[in-house]
């Protein structure tokens, strides 16, 4: 393989890690992924100033969260796809200058409804280059390196996930909370050269057919109609207008799943779920990520409204998780390699579900050597053991030549997560509306939340017992390397129909 000034950066059957372009890769790849994370958490610390600052409800600040991962959720399927057809590079770099113009409508928002809109637009960039960064990473390196890579992508992405709390807390504090959206400027202008110099273009040569975006519209408008009935049930009750939502989400919902069912070309197709590997990480998925979208939503609230942290404490508080993930991601990413993703999709979540409990300690006054920081240490413990084998036994589960389309998958499923607990947790727990600006209100409905987010963690750990079996380099190696040395292996002999490259 040769990077954009034709130097070989890769030994036969794909790039290496150690090698310069694969440093490249990595660093370019962890730079666009991070934009999208760092927009999903680091707007968690700013919500109570930009409620304040724009006169907003707690419906208004959900809708700040969940507009952004309603687009993000609803289209990464669809972005997937096009990678798969027409480069995963160059849909990669689309996504990043998308994400990069809408991130400064964001930051220029007047009001709350312009800054939803915003917030819209940017998961639609966050769709293009989310699944793209990932596919980049499995369709180019050596198999004997992809553990690790990914791992490496995992770690690093997480990293930015994890210290999006204390930068936004920094920012919100200092210049104000625009800048949190106005920070993904200055990555995409370094992110886009370096992608289009160093990273190798990739793409499915079996893709084909028409791209299914009617099945794209009818998930956002399910995912979009069952979100807004959750939202607003606090405020307008069981009206016509919240049952007739709820109602229409489930119906598009169920119009989805028979297209998909009988297009030839779908864009989630079927046949992907044979395998149970792969079906069974995605329900992890669905149940850690959907828990952990909660917690971050409630706890950068709870820290400041409850426990009287500034913005850039509340952010700081999270920083043991930075730490950890930086430091152990890559070796966790090797380690499930070795013994299987089993034990590490079972007690990862386990131990998250320990800190979240443990946060049941911080309330008012709380000390942060002795309630906050143990509940943050044995959570980003248990997202360092299982974050990377579970991004790793996703890929691992199906053909390489359909990594945009897994990658896809399992992001939608993360997205989807986040979405729905951060519409359902607060009217599961009894938040009213304004149950943001009275700490005594909110502390209660806290207490009653992270019980609920431990519950999601333990069914994902007694999933992934159950049903994961196989190691990932057990079911990604035997495949063949493609004569071209492009590092993508071959796909099956006979390529199934409606292979989801739509």
């Amino acid at each position: 393989m040769t990077d954009a000034n034709g130097t070989d950066g890769a030994d036969e059957g794909g790039i290496r890690v150690a090698s310069p372009v694969g440093r490249w890769v990595v660093l370019t790849t962890v730079l666009g992924s991070s934009m999208a994370l760092l927009d999903s958490t680091v707007i968690n610390v700013a919500l109570p100033r930009i409620g304040q600052d724009l006169g907003t409800d707690l419906a208004a600040l959900q809708w700040t969260v969940n507009a952004y991962m309603l687009t993000l959720a609803g289209l990464i399927l669809l972005g997937g796809a096009l990678g798969d057809r027409f480069g995963r590079r160059r849909v990669f770099v689309v996504g990043v200058v998308w994400f990069a113009v809408a991130s400064l409508l964001c930051g220029i928002a007047p009001n709350a409804g312009v800054l939803v809109a915003s917030r819209a637009m940017q998961g639609v960039g966050g769709a293009l280059l989310t699944p793209g960064s990932l596919a980049i990473i499995q369709a180019s390196f050596h198999p004997d390196d992809r553990a690790r890579a990914v791992g490496l992508w995992s770690g690093l992405g997480g990293v930015g996930a994890a210290i999006g709390p204390f930068l936004g807390g920094w920012l919100v504090d200092g210049p104000g909370w625009r800048w949190v959206f106005l920070l993904n400027l200055p990555l995409a202008a370094v992110c886009v050269p370096v992608a289009l110099r160093h990273v190798p273009e990739s793409r499915d040569p079996d893709a084909h057919g028409r791209f299914d975006v009617l099945g794209a519209v009818l998930a956002a408008l399910a995912l979009g109609l069952v979100t807004y009935a959750l939202i607003e049930v606090p405020e307008q009750g069981a009206s016509v207008l919240v049952i007739g939502a709820a109602l229409g989400g489930v119906v598009l919902g169920a119009a989805f799943v028979r297209l998909e069912r009988r297009r030839a070309d779908p864009m989630v197709p079927p046949s992907i779920f044979a395998s149970r590997q792969f079906t069974a990480v995605n329900i992890v998925t669905f149940c850690v990520y959907a828990a952990l979208g909660g917690f971050f939503f409630l706890s950068a609230i709870q820290l400041q409204v409850v426990a009287g942290y500034s913005a850039l404490g509340a952010g700081t508080a999270l920083l043991p998780t930075t730490v950890l993930m930086l430091l152990f991601s890559a070796s966790a990413g090797d380690l499930g390699r070795r013994i299987g993703p089993r034990i590490p999709l079972t007690v990862g979540p386990l131990l998250a579900a320990a800190g979240m409990l443990l946060m049941l300690r911080v309330g008012p006054g709380a000390s942060y050597l002795l309630d906050v920081l143990p509940a943050v240490l044995v959570l980003g413990v248990g997202m360092v053991t299982l974050v990377a084998p579970l991004t790793a036994t996703v890929l691992a589960a199906v053909d390489t030549g359909r990594a945009g389309l897994a990658s896809g998958v399992n992001n939608a499923a993360a997205r989807a997560a986040g979405l729905l607990a951060v519409a359902a947790l607060p009217l599961l727990a009894g938040m009213g509306p304004e149950a943001y600006r009275d700490a005594g209100e909110f502390a209660s409905t806290f207490r009653r939340a992270m019980p609920m987010c431990a519950g999601l963690l333990v069914a994902g750990s007694v999933i992934a017992w159950w049903a994961v079996r196989a190691s990932p380099a057990a079911r990604a190696e035997p495949r063949p390397a493609c004569a071209t040395h492009c590092g993508v292996t071959a796909p099956p002999l006979e390529p199934e129909p409606g292979s989801g490259h739509t």
